[in-house]
C-alpha cells in the first residue's frame, strides 16, 4: 500500500480504538403520533449527478416513507467519508468499496460492511484540453493528466484502463496525485494539465466555459465495475438490521425509478438538489450517464464484482492478500428489498 494510504489508515485504526470504548450511535428514533422515525446520517463520497437514484430516493420521499429523516453530508473523498464512519460522525458511508477493505485488512475488529451497490461504471469522464475528435488512449502518452489520490477509485480505474490500453502510468504519463478531490476542475480551468479525470456536472462545466472537451468516458472504457457502494460498521448493522433494511428498500425505490423514466423526467426530480445546474444540463448529464448503463437494477453486490475489485486493487499495488467476501459484503437486505 502506498505510504499516504498507510499513514490515513493508520490514523483512521487509532479512531477505531478510541470509538471502540463508545456506547451509541448518532441515528436516534422520535415518535410523532402514532409513527417512528430514524433520524440517519449518511456521508457521501461526492455530491454528484452520478449518484443520481440516491436523490431520486430523497426528492421523492422514499426515505420518508420508510421511516427515515435523512442528513445528507458530503465528505469529498472516501478517505473523508471512512473516517466520519468510523469516529460515529455518520450511520452510513457511500464511497468507493476499496476502503472498507483497507480498514478490514489493517486489523479492525469492527469494520465496515457493504450492504447494498449502487453504481456499476465509474462515473468520472477523460476532459481534454484540445478538441480531439477521434479520441485515442495512446493520445495521452507524454501528457500530464490530473488524477484521483493513490489508492482511491478514480486513481486506480485510470491507471487500470491506461494498463488496458498498453499504457505504463508510471513512465508514459505524468498523472498528478496532490490535488484535492474536488478541486482538479478548478485547476485544470487555471491552465494546469493537458487532460483531467472528472465526475459530472464538473465535466459539463468544463465544456460550458470552453476550457475543455469530454473526449472519453472511464466508465465505458473500465467495463462494469462496483465503483460505490453503501457500508456501515458491523457493529451498526447487527444493532440496527431494521435501519439498515429501511435504507436500502428507499435506494430500491430510487433505482427503479431511474431504470423505468426518462432522462428528463429523472433530472426534473434531482433538480433541486443541483440548483446551480440548468434543467438542459441536468438532463443533458443524466443521460450520458443512464445511456452508459451507470446504475444497477438492484442493489446486491455480488462476489464476482467483489473479486473484479480486489483485482483492481492488486493490480494497483493496494493489496497484496485476498480478502473475504462473506465478510465484507452482505447481501440479505438487497435481496430482500428486490420486489
Amino acid at each position: 500500500m502506498h505510504f499516504k494510504f498507510k499513514r490515513f489508515f493508520a490514523v483512521i485504526m487509532c479512531i477505531v480504538m478510541v470509538c471502540s470504548g463508545l456506547v451509541g450511535c448518532s441515528s436516534k428514533k422520535t415518535e410523532n403520533n402514532d409513527t417512528t422515525t430514524t433520524k440517519l446520517t449518511l456521508n457521501e463520497v461526492a455530491h454528484s449527478i452520478f449518484y443520481a437514484p440516491q436523490y431520486v430516493a430523497i426528492e421523492n420521499g422514499y426515505f420518508e416513507e420508510e421511516g427515515i429523516e435523512l442528513t445528507l453530508v458530503t465528505g469529498f473523498g472516501a478517505d473523508k467519508v471512512m473516517t466520519s464512519l468510523i469516529s460515529g460522525d455518520a450511520d452510513i458511508g457511500f464511497m468507493g468499496s476499496e476502503s472498507s477493505i483497507y480498514i478490514y485488512t489493517g486489523g479492525s475488529s469492527d469494520y465496515a460492511v457493504n450492504f447494498a451497490q449502487l453504481t456499476q461504471r465509474a462515473g468520472n469522464f477523460l476532459v481534454s484540453r484540445d478538441n480531439i475528435t477521434d479520441f485515442k488512449w495512446d493520445d495521452i502518452k507524454g501528457k500530464t493528466v490530473l488524477g484521483g489520490r493513490a489508492g482511491g477509485m478514480p486513481q486506480m480505474l485510470l491507471e487500470y484502463i491506461l494498463k488496458k490500453n498498453g499504457i505504463d502510468p508510471e513512465t508514459d504519463v505524468e498523472i498528478v496525485q496532490n490535488i484535492d478531490f474536488g478541486s482538479t476542475a478548478a485547476a485544470f480551468a487555471s491552465g494546469l494539465g493537458d487532460f483531467t479525470a472528472e465526475f459530472e456536472p464538473s465535466a459539463t462545466a468544463i465544456e460550458a466555459e470552453g476550457k475543455g472537451y469530454v473526449v472519453a468516458s472511464l466508465g465505458v472504457d473500465s467495463g462494469y465495475v462496483p465503483y460505490t457502494a453503501y457500508c456501515a460498521k458491523k457493529s451498526y448493522i447487527e444493532k440496527n438490521p431494521e435501519i439498515i433494511q429501511s435504507f436500502t428498500n428507499a435506494i430500491q425505490k430510487g433505482l427503479d425509478y431511474v431504470n423505468s423514466h426518462t432522462s428528463a423526467e429523472i433530472a426534473a426530480v434531482i433538480a433541486p438538489q443541483f440548483t446551480e445546474t440548468d434543467t438542459d444540463t441536468l438532463t443533458k448529464i443524466v443521460e450520458r450517464y443512464k445511456s452508459q448503463d451507470t446504475w444497477k437494477s438492484d442493489t446486491i453486490f455480488t462476489e464476482e464484482s467483489f473479486n473484479l475489485l480486489t483485482d483492481i486493487l492488486k493490480q494497483a499495488g493496494e493489496l497484496n492478500e485476498d480478502v473475504p467476501y462473506d465478510k465484507l459484503v452482505d447481501t440479505s437486505f438487497s435481496e430482500k428489498s428486490v420486489k
